[in-house]
């Protein structure tokens, strides 16, 4: 079953609301709308998932990109766009840039521009989950191969030969040239995987890596981000690391008799 397609749209004027809902009407979208900052998060809450929010800058006692910021750091996955009338481009900008926006339409809008706005955000939405879900996929099955070999290699007594490994080796192969950085991280907090991507955002050396705990070479945020979500359900946060806006999902997965951390990480290139 496809998953339902939901556009927020945040305005404090009820006539632009309306307007916004007429543009759409046609649309295979389901049109949810929010007079003000608060009552978006509230339907945020109460309706998941939503793909894309779109809120007006001026608003008062919350602004559009104060709104949007506390949507990235709850929802970090929905697509967020700002509608402005103002001329409060630098502050939009600076938002753009911090990673909380993806787009800025001026108002008053045209209606073929927000609909190509709209089909290249769910585009962006659809590509960034896919790109999560192949690589915690992935990475479920590296592990489950590295499993068999360990097995096959108790029964036999032959360890490490050429075909019992091969499979493994092909899935190191593969993680290491995937866009997604990833790294795992066994029970004691010791780093036990780490690719090529994962090398390139963070800095970081993947031989000298593997082996060191992972206090010693992620950042501060970072580690403190997978004690936040530890025991619950993937958890998904953007950070500054290395001068880029970088999203990192942490997830569990349970191999043999511990729990290993996996991070993905994937730069955030929302640009004006």
């Amino acid at each position: 079953m496809e998953e339902q397609i939901r556009i927020l749209f945040v305005d404090d004027e009820r006539n632009v609301l309306r307007s916004l809902e007429r543009t759409f009407l046609d649309e295979e979208y389901e049109i949810l709308t929010a007079s003000s900052g608060n009552e978006g998060l509230s339907l945020l809450q109460e309706i998941s998932p939503v793909q894309v929010v779109i809120s007006d800058y001026r608003m008062p006692q919350m602004n559009g990109v104060d709104f949007l910021r506390e949507v990235c750091r709850r929802w970090p996955d929905t697509v967020r766009i700002v509608l402005s009338g103002y001329a409060d481009t630098a502050v939009v900008i600076s938002a753009i840039n911090e990673g909380e926006i993806y787009k800025f339409i001026a108002k008053p809008w045209n209606d073929d521009e927000l609909r190509i706005a709209i089909i290249n955000a769910l585009e962006r939405y659809s590509l960034n989950k896919r790109n999560i879900e192949l690589t915690e996929a992935l990475f479920t099955k590296i592990e489950e191969l590295k499993q068999a070999d360990s097995h096959l290699e108790r029964l036999t007594g032959l360890g490490g030969t050429k075909g019992q490994n091969i499979s493994a080796t092909l899935a190191e192969n593969i993680l290491q040239t995937l866009p997604v950085g990833v790294i795992a991280i066994d029970s004691a907090g010791v780093i036990i995987q780490c690719n090529r991507e994962a090398e390139n955002l963070l800095s970081i050396n993947i031989s000298g890596s593997i082996g060191i705990p992972s206090s010693q070479a992620l950042p501060e945020a970072v580690t403190g981000f997978i004690e936040l979500h530890r025991g619950q359900k993937p958890g998904t946060g953007r950070f500054s690391i290395n001068g880029f806006t970088t999203r990192v999902k942490v997830c569990f997965v349970q191999n043999a008799d511990q729990t290993i951390t996996t991070l993905l990480f994937d730069r955030d290139d929302s640009h004006v």
